[in-house]
């Protein structure tokens, strides 16, 4: 009922004929019944966090959330035009349980064609929700977490290798994962618009966090000189294997310099530093001492990209946190734009570009900052 507000949107509505009660009953029953027995037509939808799910799937009985919410949407247009032509086909000694019968026909048709687009489907509907929650889940930190460890020890395992197929270009990855390939490739793509028009031969730059060298490879293969570290080992040794087969043969490729780092321990002077995706990882309490850090390492231009902080990516990240997946994620934070340009401004940068990539289940605020002061 509370995706179906013209069912009931006054209480003069209560005070109908018999008649249209008998239609009200049945317009009810058929939302529970589209909401309690397309799951078991429709393979994968997911449910509420409170039904009974079995193997990503719903069973017979539960409510979907999508296919329930969906049907109720169409079932109050069916309800608002059944009451409308209820009172004139009464008069005129027609059905007036056409326009319901019609509408429910509708809406089941709707809803089974409505699973067929939704992007998330199949045995891999519960992975692919858990897949949010890898990117915008997880609690805030309460003080007593160890961060640093608990990234460390995921992406030396599970984290690694969900997060190498999403940086990879193989297949073997669900929608969701192949959303944020979509996006976070987009995002590298802009970084490498913006280098190579200030020019990146012979720079020096650093790719902080580096993940498997998905920016790092292509800035090397630009002439840059690059130094690439991520606190993950695997991801370190995966992003050394991966440039020496793309920069094989390069003969203006100079090979990057990898190792195992997180971000407070970077050390080195640097024409550009970046930092891609990584501070999701740092709750907002820490972000000031990490940008400062990374500001150190530059003498001219650093540029950041990170979940920003709105209404909209909260819900998202709320909406993760109901579908959490059997294997174990860090923790997601969102930071606020302001606070990241007042912290760049603290280490004396001023944002002069910026940029915002946005794919359903992938969001990034990008800037980039020039040096204005020592």
């Amino acid at each position: 009922l509370n995706f179906c507000p013209q069912l009931f949107p006054s209480k003069c509505r209560l005070h109908v004929p018999l008649g249209n009660k008998g239609v009200r009953c049945l317009q009810f029953l058929m939302v529970l019944a589209i909401g309690s027995f397309c799951p078991t037509f429709i393979n994968g939808v997911p449910a509420q966090r409170k039904g009974l799910v079995t193997d990503g799937s719903c069973t017979p009985g539960t409510l979907s959330s999508v296919t329930g919410a969906f049907a109720g949407f169409l079932a109050s247009s069916a309800a608002h035009a059944a009451e409308t032509a209820t009172a004139a086909k009464a008069e005129a000694g027609a059905s007036a349980l056409s326009p319901v019968i019609s509408g429910g026909i509708l809406a089941v048709a709707a809803a089974i064609a409505f699973s067929a687009i939704v992007p998330v489907f199949g045995e891999e509907s519960k992975v692919a929700f858990s897949e949010i929650a890898s990117k915008f889940g997880g609690e805030s930190s309460n003080g007593s977490v160890n961060d640093k460890k608990e990234v460390t020890e995921y992406f030396n395992g599970e984290g690694f290798e969900r997060w190498s197929r999403i940086y990879n270009t193989t297949d073997d990855v669900n929608p969701v994962q192949m959303d944020i390939r979509i996006g976070h490739s987009r995002t590298v793509e802009k970084i490498l618009g913006w280098l190579d028009y200030l020019g990146v031969e012979g720079k020096r730059i650093c790719d902080a966090g580096c993940g498997t060298g998905s920016l790092s490879i292509p800035l090397a293969s630009r002439g840059a000189v690059v130094s690439g570290s991520d606190i993950s080992s695997a991801m370190v040794t995966e992003a050394a294997e991966r440039a020496k087969v793309v920069l094989q043969g390069n003969a203006a490729a100079s090979m990057p310099k990898f190792e195992t780092r997180d971000l407070e321990a970077i050390e080195g002077q640097f024409d550009t530093v970046c930092c891609v995706d990584v501070l999701i990882h740092y709750p907002p309490e820490k972000l000031d001492a990490m940008v400062g850090n990374l500001a150190k390492l530059s003498s001219d231009k650093v540029i950041l990209s990170f979940a920003p902080d709105t209404w909209y990516y909260k819900f998202l990240k709320r909406v993760g946190e109901l579908f959490p997946g059997k294997s174990k994620t860090t923790r997601a934070y969102l930071h606020k734009e302001e606070v990241v340009e007042a912290a760049l401004q603290k280490a004396g940068f001023e944002i002069e570009r910026w940029e915002m990539t946005s794919t359903n289940f992938y969001f990034s605020r990008l800037f980039q900052a020039k040096r204005v002061s020592t």
